[in-house]
């Protein structure tokens, strides 16, 4: 299943999500044990300028939705320690999006 989530970013903290992210492409092996253990297959970050300011669109591919928040939430790897710490102090919370289109072939 696709997931995708828009969360407002502050402004004085863009440069810190930008070093986050190039951290976790040098920290791959880390990564990759958290997509095994939550179910991930694809995950891709993007940072687009709204028209309120900087905007963090995430994108996830996962097997079960919430088994892969269940096994975030509860890891105690250090990457997700520190991911968790680092959106915490990047993100002003869920950014105000429209939905125009979401259809699967599945049906559902």
């Amino acid at each position: 299943m696709l997931r995708v989530g828009f969360f407002n970013v502050r402004p004085d903290k863009v440069e810190r999500l930008r070093a986050w992210m190039h951290e976790l492409t040098q920290r791959r092996d880390e990564v990759v044990e958290t997509f095994r253990a939550e179910g991930t297959r694809h995950e891709s970050a993007y940072l687009l300028q709204g028209a309120s300011g900087p905007v963090l669109v995430y994108v996830q591919q996962v097997d079960d939705p919430e088994q892969a928040r269940r096994a975030f939430a509860a890891s105690q790897l250090p990457i997700d320690l520190q991911h968790k710490q680092v959106m915490a102090e990047v993100r002003e919370g869920r950014a105000n999006v429209e939905l125009l289109f979401d259809l699967s072939a599945g049906g559902n």
